[in-house]
């Protein structure tokens, strides 16, 4: 989500605000322009008024206070930056004392209209009158359905024109609140957004005519060049392509082009034509916001939005400094938002994926290092030993044929003094055999036990217990078996032994 603020636009001298373009918010104090020979450093038509950069006052919430004052004969290019680095070729002019609020923060000025309106929406869904029967009933809430829905006409009376449901109306349920990121770019940087209706392999393959394109756009003027800052995929195979203007004057300096000034351009009748020729569906300035922007954002609700809403979103805020909300209406807001979280994850995995694919190509790396490292270490090990075996056989040589000297000797009789208590049965070398006999020791029954060590995995000793349990469950039912058959037998012989004795005393 962008946010478009402070942008002029329009072609006429009227003081109408316009609204911001579809998925961006609308400016604050947004003024009209009036077109002029695109980047023409000439003087305008008109005098006695003031230039691009001129000091008229502007009591709105745009970007259009200017740099300096002019007099009554100024130029596009004005002198109130004193080295005439003036975007001013476009001979705008700022309309004084204005103070509408464009775009989302609109705010109706015909009270009464507004009034009637509500008093309509009411009649239509509370007390229709087009019937004048039972059926009256049916449609307000037919009506209702159509409000909560947020589009249909709303008829309630035969004298007056319905009324239009659109989702914006505070009666439509399907509202939410998001939060976008609010951005911190200033106008000095002159990042202005482009929205093209192409993929983004197209723009990358065709990023130097683009580039040509846009500098043609713009006049063809050699002292502007079209910088391209960065470029993102959206969904519904378009791209986001940003860009600023630098401006470079005759002696060597350079500046960036404001943002403000070189949307109010692309927003001209003409060359907003050309631009959608390019394949441009949208322009916005990315700035950020002032303190009294975001305030002015913040008091006033959205239309549609209900203020208790409102204030909900702004205390649910997770991160007041870098987060805004914003209103989303209807399911198609919904889904693009959807849309747009979609490819921001999936940039997110690619960008996630080549971050591991770096890390694990850093540890082979890494692992290759530290094998190298070793080796060089052996090596240099071994080339010490040689070199110390060099030295040796260098150092006999040139003493070859020369008395042993004194401090040879005391370094001779301090190694045979070592040598002796190394060899000492009671010294160092009986411990140093102790010990050696003691780790053999353990080596070979640690070597033994390790033999003799076993694990069972613990799915298979589960299945051991499960077999041995019904194991012992079918020995326990075979002796019950057993018992009751034997119970069986001592009733047998019970009975053959009282029958013989009743047969006995019958022969009796």
């Amino acid at each position: 989500m962008a946010f478009n603020f402070g942008a002029p636009a329009g072609t006429s001298g009227t003081a109408a605000a316009t609204a911001a373009p579809a998925g961006g918010f609308g400016g604050f104090g947004t003024t009209t322009t009036t077109a002029g020979s695109a980047f023409s450093f000439s003087a305008p038509a008109n005098t006695g008024t003031t230039g691009l950069f001129g000091g008229t006052q502007n009591k709105g919430f745009g970007f259009g206070t200017g740099f300096g004052t002019t007099t009554g004969s100024s130029t596009g290019l004005g002198t109130g930056l004193g080295t005439g680095l003036g975007f001013g070729g476009f001979n705008t002019q700022q309309q004084p004392q204005q103070t509408t609020l464009g775009g989302l923060f609109s705010q109706p000025t015909q009270a009464p209209t507004q009034s009637n309106q509500l008093i309509n929406t009411a009649s239509a869904l509370s007390a229709p009158t087009l019937l004048g029967d039972e059926r009256d009933a049916i449609l307000a809430k037919w009506n209702q359905l159509q409000a909560f829905w947020g589009t249909g006409k709303g008829y309630f009376n035969n004298n007056i024109p319905p009324v239009e449901f659109t989702q914006e109306n505070p009666f439509c349920r399907f509202k939410a609140v998001g939060y976008s990121c609010m951005p911190n770019n200033k106008d000095e940087d002159g990042l202005v957004v482009l929205v093209f209706n192409k993929k983004e392999t197209d723009i990358r393959s065709q990023q130097q005519q683009l580039v040509e394109s846009l500098h043609k756009v713009l006049g063809g003027n050699q002292t502007l060049t079209v910088n391209v800052e960065g470029i993102k995929t959206l969904p519904d195979d378009q791209t986001e392509v940003v860009i600023y203007v630098v401006e470079r004057s005759p002696n060597g300096t350079s500046r960036r082009v404001p943002a403000t000034t070189l949307y109010a351009h692309f927003e001209q009748t003409n060359i907003k034509t050309q631009l959608q020729q390019l394949g441009v569906t949208l322009s916005m300035t990315r700035t950020e916001l002032s303190p009294a922007q975001i305030k002015q954002l913040l008091q006033n609700p959205p239309a549609g939005v209900d203020p208790i809403i409102w204030e909900q979103a702004k205390v649910d805020n997770p991160d007041s400094e870098k987060l805004i909300p914003v209103p989303m209406v209807g399911f198609k807001e919904l889904l693009r938002r959807l849309k747009v979280q979609d490819q921001m994850t999936k940039q997110h995995q690619t960008r996630l994926d080549i971050i591991s694919e770096d890390i694990s190509e850093l540890q082979k790396n890494q692992t290759t290092t530290m094998a190298k490292i070793a080796q060089y270490k052996r090596k240099l090990m071994d080339l010490s030993h040689r070199t110390l075996q060099v030295l040796i056989k260098q150092e006999i040589q040139r003493k070859s044929g020369y008395a042993i000297q004194a401090d040879e000797e005391q370094l001779r009789v301090q190694l045979d003094t070592i040598q002796c208590e190394l060899n000492a049965p009671t010294q160092f070398k009986g411990r140093l055999n102790e010990l050696m006999s003691q780790i053999r020791m353990q080596n070979h029954f640690g070597a033994v036990k390790s033999e003799e060590r076993y694990y069972i995995d613990a799915d298979l000793l589960r299945e051991i217990k499960q077999h041995l349990k019904q194991q012992q469950e079918g020995l326990s039912h075979l002796i019950s078996i057993i018992k009751d058959d034997l119970e069986d037998i001592k009733l047998v012989e019970h009975g053959l032994n009282e029958t013989i004795h009743i047969r006995g005393g019958g022969f009796s």
